[in-house]
């Protein structure tokens, strides 16, 4: 495992270790992957083809194949190498497959149980030694690579941002481009500021949900039955991100995250007509799975008379009272007596990763959030902890505090004292 701060050009060097072992090695058979599909091709392959194997390209030793229904899209080599490509929520045309060496990118993102079925696929026949990168910035201190890593059963790299050429001079001075990334790192705070900017495994001082756990909470896709109910649940934005969930609710009450929206700077109405077109109808227009029964929307009128019209779908007003929708969300993350939690998020979730998002080392994502979602301090030296959340990345914790406090709140009696 590489890991280390953002910037330090982790995945950068876990590219060029693969090109240059398929370039050396004849025949050598790899796999590049990532949790989603989406965010392979977005990121990734991006770098892939814009700084490690462009001459390659140019000179024809390395050509695209876009795969078949028979055969994985994969990068192949004059030398008869080959790097196939793909996500973990489409691992059907390459599971199959045996491999020599294997890389997988944002490690964190995937489950342990993806990486030791990945490394019984390392028997590929290729001349050389056999092995698996993951390229990872830090999380929280108990996550599962971390701890694998400290067992002895992983070799950890530790990278420094004076790793990286494209922001340290020879002389070890910041060049322009690491000046103006290190200021942004800079202007981080709390524990993405300890993960992204010192590259430490820290968990947030007051954290608010405490008891989740992504190896309970994060589960691995699943076929998910039309008869389940279809909740949604929206908090709008456009400088900040614009957020829409897609719950389902099986019979026992349990809510699932399956699909998410989170985007910075694009109107309501786009977004709406990304809604339509990719999360509640198919390409011939066709319904996929059962309608929402509600949409559980912020407060604001306009926005929500918005994306309402391009929808066709009507909203309800989300119940937006703080407390008791955390104390919703905590007690359905808590396990139950049949060894569940009440409430799961649904690994490659997000449709679309925006890139400016990460490329601000900010949340792309409701679970990327949690971990961030802490009590704001108050003011003064005394210091302590209000009652209250810290108003910062916290637009899937409002969307997820809308859903749950509807599930559990609804129908509670209030009493109001005049």
């Amino acid at each position: 495992m590489i890991d280390g701060p953002a910037g330090t050009g982790k995945s950068l060097a876990m590219l060029f270790k693969i090109h240059l072992a398929a370039l050396a090695v004849p025949g050598l058979r790899a796999l590049l992957v990532r949790q989603t599909h989406a965010s392979l091709t977005g990121t990734t392959l991006v770098t892939f083809e814009r700084t490690v194997a462009q001459d390659a390209m140019a000179a024809g030793i390395v050509n695209w194949y876009g795969g078949s229904s028979r055969q994985p899209a994969a990068y192949r080599y004059a030398n008869g190498s080959e790097i196939l490509v793909g996500g973990l929520d489409r691992p059907e045309k390459f599971l199959s497959s045996e491999f020599d060496r294997i890389a997988i990118d944002e490690a964190t993102e995937v489950s342990e149980l993806a990486l030791e079925t990945l490394i019984t696929r390392l028997r590929g026949t290729a001349p050389t030694y056999k092995q698996v990168v993951c390229a990872a910035n830090p999380a929280h201190p108990t996550h599962w690579l971390k701890q694998r890593a400290d067992r002895g059963t992983m070799q950890r790299i530790i990278s420094r941002h004076r790793d990286n050429p494209a922001y340290v001079n020879s002389d070890g001075s910041l060049t322009e481009r690491g000046q103006d990334y290190l200021d942004k790192l800079d202007a981080l705070t709390g524990v993405r500021r300890l993960r992204y900017r010192d590259g430490a495994w820290a968990a947030a001082e007051g954290q608010i949900y405490e008891a989740w756990d992504e190896s309970v909470h994060l589960i691995d896709p699943f076929k998910i039955p039309n008869t389940w109910t279809r909740w949604a649940a929206v908090d709008f934005g456009y400088t900040a991100p614009f957020c829409f969930q897609d719950w389902r609710e099986d019979p026992d009450g349990r809510l699932y995250l399956v699909n998410e929206l989170y985007f910075t700077r694009r109107l309501v109405e786009d977004h709406a007509r990304q809604i339509k077109e990719q999360l509640l109808n198919y390409p011939s227009g066709e319904p996929r799975g059962p309608r929402p029964r509600a949409i559980f929307a912020d407060h604001d009128a306009e926005d929500r008379a918005t994306l309402e019209r391009h929808l066709g779908l009507s909203t309800t007003a989300a119940t937006k009272t703080v407390s008791d929708g955390i104390q919703a969300v905590q007690s359905r993350l808590k396990v139950q007596p049949d060894g569940k939690p009440r409430l799961f998020i649904v690994r490659g979730a997000l449709v679309e990763r925006d890139q400016a998002l990460e490329a601000a080392s900010l949340p792309t994502c409701t679970a990327e959030e949690i971990t961030g979602y802490v009590w704001a301090v108050k003011p003064g030296a005394a210091g302590g902890l209000k009652e209250a959340p810290a108003k910062e990345n916290d637009h899937g914790m409002d969307a997820l505090r809308y859903m749950a406090a509807a599930r559990d709140l609804k129908g509670r009696t209030r009493v109001r004292w005049l």
